[in-house]
This record gives C-alpha cells, sequence and structure tokens, in this order.
C-alpha cells in the first residue's frame, strides 16, 4: 500500500512540476524523475504484482511521454 502511495506522490509531482515554465523543456527534471520512478516502479511490481506493475508503468510513460518518443527514434 505504501509503494501505491509513492507511486502516486511521484505523479502528483511530475505534472505539478510540469505545469510551470523551464527553460530546457523540464529535460533535467525528467532525468531526475526516471531516476527516482524506475525504483519506485520495481517496488510497486513487487508488493502488488505485474498487472498493477504495468498501469503504474503506463501512468509513468503517459507523464514522461517526450523521453519515451526520442527512445523509441
Amino acid at each position: 500500500m505504501i509503494s501505491l502511495a509513492a507511486a502516486a506522490l511521484w505523479l502528483i509531482v511530475a505534472n505539478v512540476v510540469a505545469m510551470f515554465p523551464s527553460k530546457d523543456q523540464h529535460w533535467r527534471f525528467a532525468y531526475a524523475m526516471i531516476a527516482v520512478g524506475v525504483p519506485v516502479l520495481g517496488w510497486v511490481t513487487y508488493d502488488n504484482g505485474p498487472w498493477i506493475g504495468l498501469f503504474v508503468l503506463a501512468a509513468g510513460g503517459s507523464v514522461l511521454r517526450w523521453p519515451l518518443i526520442y527512445l523509441t527514434r
């Protein structure tokens, strides 16, 4: 349950920071959120199973869509 709260907090922080303007289009913040989000995703998957982990992965991917787009190019 705490892992889901951590994932929800991650999503809230990422969305709030994305609302503010940035000179580098939030790339430094995106790298920091990826570095924090990967262990949180592992924790959620370990505690709640792979289906909830996939749901949290999709939610994180929707927040960090531009790094994913550049990764797939």
